[in-house]
């Protein structure tokens, strides 16, 4: 059994403590279980203004502060005690923008392989790429949730030639399958077709063309109505306008605004269809959780939702920004019988995007760099 540390130094402006912490990032805790499931011994440890040691579900959680002053936990006495006492086979750190601290890793366990996860990052500017390929050189594999997504970081030149590019998701959803006109009593939720949105109201969700799409759509689809969940919304105002102003969408757009993650699936269960508008995403947690609860997607065609839904496999994929493009899509989903969609989709986030196999995914990455010793020597030179 591969012992495994998964590391993150991203350090909460908030401050929550260790136990709200984790029942606020549900990704924290899911990607740990989903490789303990899958075979690994899993150790925690993340960055917290307060420390503390938990053990929940076979997984160690091992929180620490940075030290007096300190700028990173990688500096810090606690964090080289904890890695040097472990002694894992692996170190998996979440986030590509943790280059100085991927490098103290390296240093802290030089034989030690380092798989390092994107969390939807960017490139960085010019200025910083110096800083970025000198710490990220030691990184023996990197993950990204589509293999497509590490090409900007290869164009810029910060990520090693050397790593081994693995497509793992950033996380499995918990949601099940429900019965949707159960679900539809309790939640309130109606429509022919009824869609579904749960993002935030903004420029890379892009819910105005999303709107523009609904309207053309409505005129073929008089019941359509589009129930919309978000937290963050810089662009209320733009959407309510458009609502308002748009004879075809008034009465048909319910701005739910933000709901607690329970009732979450409770409308995913009752919805006919899922859909974003999403430029750019390092996955999409939205969106596992839809195709969890059975509910075909009609979402943009980049590179994360393009592998999460098996390249169209299971929904419908349509060019971003293109308002047009959208409605065709949500007229092809309706045309199609909509017996056995559920399960199909289902069946489809069981073989890729469940515990399972999130943590078949991982542990296989492990192993593939716990084998291959040439890697951490290259790494580090």
């Amino acid at each position: 059994m591969p012992h495994v540390a998964q590391v993150s130094f991203f350090l909460d402006p908030q401050g929550r403590g260790p136990e709200q912490m984790l029942e606020d990032w549900p990704s924290l805790v899911d990607v740990a279980e989903a490789a303990a499931q899958g075979g690994a011994r899993v150790t925690v440890i993340q960055a917290c203004a307060s420390p503390a040691h938990l053990q929940r579900n076979g997984v160690d959680y091992h929180f620490v502060p940075p030290d007096d002053g300190g700028p990173t936990i990688a500096c810090s006495r606690a964090f080289r005690q904890l890695v040097d006492g472990l002694t894992p086979d692996v170190i998996h750190v979440h986030g590509l923008g943790f280059p100085a601290d991927v490098a103290r890793v390296a240093d802290l366990a030089p034989a030690v392989p380092i798989l390092v996860q994107d969390h939807a990052n960017r490139p960085p500017r010019f200025w910083r790429r110096h800083s970025w390929r000198r710490g990220l050189r030691a990184a023996a594999g990197v993950a990204f949730c589509a293999r497509e997504q590490a090409e900007p970081f290869l164009k810029a030149g910060v990520l090693p030639t050397h790593s081994e590019v693995f497509e793992i998701p950033e996380a499995p959803a918990r949601f099940t399958p429900g019965d949707r006109a159960l679900a539809r009593r309790q939640s309130g939720l109606c429509g022919d077709p009824c869609l579904l949105w749960v993002g935030h109201l903004d420029q890379n969700k892009d819910p105005l063309t999303v709107l523009r799409g609904v309207s053309l759509a409505v005129r073929y689809l008089p019941k359509l109505t589009l129930w919309c969940c978000f937290g963050k919304a810089p662009l209320l105002t733009e959407v309510r306008e458009q609502v308002e102003q748009d004879p075809w969408l008034r009465d048909r757009v319910h701005l739910l605004g933000r709901v607690p993650h329970a009732q979450v699936e409770q409308l995913m269960r009752a919805a006919d269809f899922f859909t974003l508008g999403s430029h750019r995403e390092g996955s999409g947690y939205a969106l596992a959780e839809a195709l969890a609860c059975g509910l075909p997607p009609v979402v943009t065609d980049i590179p994360s939702f393009r592998v999460m839904t098996g390249r169209g496999a299971v929904g419908w994929l349509w060019p971003r920004g293109d308002a047009q493009r959208l409605c065709e899509a949500i007229l092809a989903a309706t045309s199609r019988p909509q017996a056995g969609q559920q399960a199909h989709v289902r069946r489809h986030f069981e073989r890729e995007l469940s515990f399972d196999a999130v943590g078949r995914k991982l542990n296989a990455a492990y192993a593939r760099l716990i084998a291959s010793p040439a890697s951490r020597v290259t790494a580090r030179s």
